[in-house]
């Protein structure tokens, strides 16, 4: 339900008159917020009027309302926070959509505040007027336009959840300029009515919970498939899929959203799964007798063709999302259910069976997933005169594991990090999963790097993308955000290369390395470290000098031309 027009009953009415700026400011004090990103227009002047008087909540100033949308997202998903973006009417909030709508296909709870033009010129083609409802309701989780100042703040609060609760996602609130002008009656958040047509269910069936447990203790060849739900749920869920693949020693995998949930260095890794993941945890998916996935969709990247995935398996499907469960794949059994709570109950119905089920029966199963192990599958040849993207990452990940870093990446980049840096703990690993968003990296590396200040935080980029949203980098110098972008050039733009778009005489991507920029120079520009890296054997201390360095540093590493992922 979308479009909708705020107008919900009170239960304790306050008789305290702020203007629209003022209860904007205390609506998102109320909700716990920090700091927002955005770029000021005519109609959001009454929000910046109260942001410059105030100090507790950081406003930081981006080049572009994408780029906006992307810091709020990376702040929200290295933090578990809502992230906040606001941006004006018209080409403001037109310029927001992409990242709204990654926002929505990644399950990250935003919430985009969005001026609009009087209410009296609404529908008039006014300048700098939109549909903004209209426009953003495929994109959004659920929006709202607010006609009225008593309902502004209310409206606010309610966005907060609805972009928290059960499957994540952004909330747009349109507000009209003279609504902001107005004066009226501020609500505290919790004198606001939860919205009824949304309530979803956290605590799974407890009837399909022991049935799935009683098919885990008489599986032979079980595999634990996990995504993105796992994280979004939280620390907790987290740590309770390690102690169930403990209990249990099922073997686990992951879609690249999942990287983290479980460590990488855990006993029962497989590695990521998918048309680039690894021969074991494919293998495995396509052999194994029970799948237990959790907070995965199923979608089409690891999916390509329903009727052939794991064929011989009784599926398992825990979601939050209702409408996820048998959506492109059949299941046995699905579990509506926050991630956190099935899973505690999953542990306590396997420590509760009243015989423990005999581990030796996973012994054939194990021995034959080493056997796929021993594929390496990730496996490249070294060069002397010229550096691997492979041997790039897994260089980084070396020098910079003991910082525990966050990872951002562009969409050419994600494969190559999902292949080779492992991630153990969830929350620093922070792509665009599903829209493949050219340029979402770096404004996500600021988001994030602002939210974790003192953090080392990476953006792992391509030559064609960072380009995209290049003016970031400029947010990132005025707000001392000591971000750093890792460029791995081979002259092509990475994806459409490696899906075979655009071929030349070569089947290969057209180059465009005659046009492109000198990027130590761009940084230095900006007022950012320039770095280049380009032989094998200064490769280390070029990465060393990026990490020690206090300041945003780009470092401009020439990788191998025609180097590609594995394609399984």
């Amino acid at each position: 339900m979308t479009g909708e027009k705020a107008n919900f009953s009170l239960n304790t009415p306050s008789d305290r008159l702020m203007n629209g700026g003022e209860i904007v400011l205390q609506a998102l004090r109320d909700n716990g917020v920090e700091h927002i990103f955005g770029y000021p227009g005519a109609a959001v002047l009454p929000i910046y009027d109260e942001i410059f008087q105030q100090e507790d909540i950081k406003h930081f100033l981006v080049r572009h309302e994408q780029g906006a949308g992307h810091a709020a997202e990376g702040y929200a998903r290295s933090t578990g926070r809502v992230g906040v973006m606001l941006v004006t009417s018209g080409p403001g909030v037109t310029n927001a959509v992409t990242a709204l709508q990654n926002a929505l296909m990644d399950s990250v709870p935003i919430v985009c505040l969005s001026g609009q033009v009087p209410t009296n010129l609404i529908g008039t083609d006014a300048f700098q007027e939109c549909d903004t409802v209209g426009i953003t309701r495929p994109c959004t989780k659920h929006n709202f336009l607010v006609n009225h100042i008593d309902d502004l703040a209310k409206t606010i609060h309610l966005a907060f959840r609805i972009a928290a609760a059960g499957r994540p996602g952004p909330v747009l609130v349109d507000m009209p300029k003279d609504v902001l002008f107005a004066s009226g009656a501020y609500v505290s958040p919790d004198q606001v009515s939860p919205l009824p047509s949304y309530q979803p269910a956290v605590q799974g069936d407890q009837n399909a919970i022991r049935a799935t447990v009683a098919l885990m203790a008489e599986a032979r060849r079980p595999i634990i498939y996990t995504g993105g739900g796992v994280i979004n749920s939280g620390p907790e869920a987290s740590r309770l899929l390690r102690e169930l693949a403990d209990l249990t020693g099922f073997p686990v995998t992951s879609t690249l959203m999942g990287l983290g949930a479980y460590p990488a260095t855990g006993p029962s890794w497989l590695r990521v799964a998918g048309q680039d993941g690894s021969h074991e945890a494919n293998t495995a998916i396509g052999d194994c007798d029970l799948m237990i996935a959790i907070g995965a969709r199923f979608d089409d990247l690891p999916i390509s063709r329903v009727h052939e995935f794991s064929p011989q398996s009784k599926k398992i499907h825990i979601d939050i999302d209702a409408s996820s469960i048998n959506k492109r794949v059949p299941v046995d059994i699905g579990i509506q259910g926050d991630a956190a709570h099935v899973l505690a109950d999953m542990v306590h119905a396997w420590r509760s069976l009243s015989t423990a089920p005999d581990q030796k029966r996973l012994r054939a199963w194990w021995t034959q997933i080493d056997l796929w192990r021993a594929h390496h599958s990730f496996s490249y040849e070294r060069l002397d005169h010229a550096i691997m993207p492979q041997h790039a990452l897994e260089r980084l990940h070396a020098l910079t594991k003991s910082h525990d870093p966050i990872i951002a990446t562009e969409i050419g980049q994600q494969t190559w990090v999902a292949q080779f840096f492992g991630f153990d703990r969830p929350n620093r690993w922070i792509i665009s999963g599903r829209l493949g968003t050219m340029g979402f990296g770096l404004p996500a590396a600021l988001g994030a790097q602002l939210a974790n200040p003192g953090r080392l935080v990476i953006d792992i980029a391509g030559d064609a993308s960072v380009q995209t949203t290049m003016k970031e980098l400029s947010t990132a110098i005025q707000h001392q955000a000591p971000i750093k972008i890792f460029i791995l050039s081979d002259e092509h733009p990475g994806m459409a290369r490696e899906w075979g778009q655009v071929p030349d005489d070569n089947g290969r991507s057209r180059a465009y390395s005659a046009s492109l920029p000198d990027f130590t120079k761009l940084a230095e520009a900006y007022g950012a470290v320039g770095l280049r890296c380009e032989s094998p054997s200064e490769l280390d201390a070029r990465i060393e000098e990026m990490i020690n360095v206090d300041r945003p540093v780009l470092l401009h590493c020439r990788v191998a031309r025609l180097a590609d992922t594995l394609r399984q």
